[in-house]
């Protein structure tokens, strides 16, 4: 597995962010039965860049804590067989690893988040990381039902880390 990790903005934090991105990326890779190697592509930018990306790609026009840019699709979220998954499958040339996507974080947002919530930078770097990683893995929150398993397995992959509030 490879995580390739960028720190845009100089971010500082009381724990190695790399050294948890890929302790976290791997434990969801891992819980969800990925079957291939992959490549995940983290980047920590400020709340400027965020908001413009957030802009550029979901034309919400305001900072927001995490983005996530699967690049394959799902007949069903974590369907490693369907159609859809295997017609959108890319490979690095590379590492000859499968480019699951992109998770952009927002450091000041994300540290804003975790004093709001009144948990630790960590548990909310951590949780914004699976959250990604589902995302990345087609599952998302549009529909109620949706949303409480997606929901569930941020609650089971966090509670297994030993991540709590």
């Amino acid at each position: 597995m490879t995580v390739l990790f960028s720190n845009e903005c100089d971010a500082v934090f009381p724990f190695s962010p790399e050294e948890q991105a890929d302790r976290v990326i791997r434990f969801v890779i891992d819980h969800i039965k990925f079957p291939y190697e992959a490549e995940v592509s983290v980047t920590l930018v400020n709340k400027e860049q965020i908001h413009q990306t957030n802009l550029e790609f979901r034309q919400v026009d305001r900072p927001t804590d995490v983005l996530s840019f699967p690049m394959m699709e799902y007949d069903k979220p974590g369907d490693f067989e369907g159609s859809r998954f295997m017609d959108t499958l890319t490979v690095s040339p590379e590492t000859g690893e499968v480019l699951l996507g992109d998770i952009v974080l927002c450091e000041e947002v994300l540290k804003a988040q975790a004093e709001e919530y009144g948990h630790s930078v960590l548990r909310e770097y951590s949780f914004l990381i699976v959250h990604s990683m589902l995302h990345l893995f087609g599952f998302d929150h549009m529909e109620e039902d949706e949303r409480l398993q997606m929901e569930d397995l941020q609650k089971e992959i966090m509670n297994q880390m030993n991540i709590t509030r």
